[in-house]
C-alpha cells in the first residue's frame, strides 16, 4: 500500500544557455516517487540523469513544470528556506565522495551538525552513532587518505545521515569502487531503504539498478521506460 507521494514533477523542463544556443537537459518529465521507495536512473551520458537528481535534491529549479516535495512546491520556497531544506531534509552521496582531507572521518561526517550549529557534545554522539550504523566505529580518528575507496564512500554516507533526512540522493555511490566494494555500498543503501527511506540513485550498472524497487531509463532529456524491477 502506497505510503503517497514525496517527490512529484510535472512537465518539468530544464534548459542551460551556452554562448548563443539554450541545451535542452529535461524535457516534459512527469514523474512520481512514493516515500519509501527505492528508484534507480538509468540512462547514457548526457541524457539528463544527474540533471533530474539536482532537480530533486534542490540544487536546481526547474526552467519549466512544477516540483513538488512533500506535497510543498519547490519554486515557492526562498532561497534561504532551500537552504535549510537540503542541510536538514535531503542527504546526498556523490561518486567522488566529497571529503574534506584534513578533517577526520568524525569530523567529516558531522559537518552537516557544524552547519546548523548543533553543540559540539551533541554533533560527535550523533556522528559516531552514524559512522557505527555504516560499519566504521573504529574509524572515527581516520583521514580520508587513511581509508579505502569504500571506507570514504562510507563516511559520506553516515554524512548523509548525520540529519535523519526523508531523502537520499545517491549519485553513481560505486562509480569509483571495484565491484565487491560497490555491492557492499549499494547493499548499504538497501539496508537505509529497508527501514523506511526513500532512495533514489543515478548508476550506469544494471546490477546496482537491480536492487531498486523501480528503474527509470532517461533517454535525450525524457523518461523513455519507467519499471518495476521486482
Amino acid at each position: 500500500m502506497s505510503a503517497g507521494p514525496l517527490l512529484e514533477l510535472q512537465g518539468v523542463a530544464k534548459r542551460y544557455a551556452t554562448g548563443r544556443t539554450a541545451v535542452e537537459a529535461l524535457r516534459g518529465i512527469d514523474l512520481r516517487v512514493d516515500r519509501g521507495e527505492f528508484v534507480a536512473l538509468m540512462g547514457p551520458s548526457g541524457s539528463g540523469k544527474t540533471t533530474l537528481l539536482e532537480i530533486l535534491g534542490c540544487l536546481s529549479l526547474p526552467s519549466e513544470g512544477r516540483y513538488s516535495l512533500a506535497g510543498r512546491p519547490v519554486e515557492e520556497i526562498p532561497a534561504d528556506g532551500l537552504a535549510k531544506l537540503r542541510g536538514e531534509e535531503i542527504g546526498f552521496v556523490f561518486q567522488s565522495f566529497n571529503l574534506l582531507p584534513r578533517l577526520s572521518a568524525l569530523e567529516n561526517a558531522e559537518l552537516p551538525l557544524v552547519y546548523r550549529r548543533v553543540g559540539r557534545g551533541e554533533r560527535r554522539e550523533r556522528a559516531r552513532a552514524a559512522l557505527e550504523r555504516v560499519g566504521l566505529g573504529g574509524r572515527e580518528r581516520h583521514l580520508p587518505g587513511e581509508l579505502s575507496g569504500g571506507e570514504r564512500q562510507r563516511v559520506a554516507i553516515a554524512r548523509a545521515l548525520i540529519n535523519r533526512p526523508r531523502l537520499i540522493l545517491a549519485d553513481e555511490p560505486t562509480g569509483n569502487l571495484d565491484t565487491t566494494t560497490g555491492g557492499e555500498i549499494m547493499a548499504l543503501l538497501a539496508g537505509l531503504h529497508a527501514e523506511g527511506n526513500t532512495v533514489v540513485v543515478v548508476t550506469h550498472d544494471a546490477r546496482v539498478a537491480e536492487r531498486a524497487d523501480r528503474r527509470l531509463t532517461i533517454r535525450d532529456g525524457r523518461i523513455a521506460e519507467d519499471r518495476s524491477t521486482h
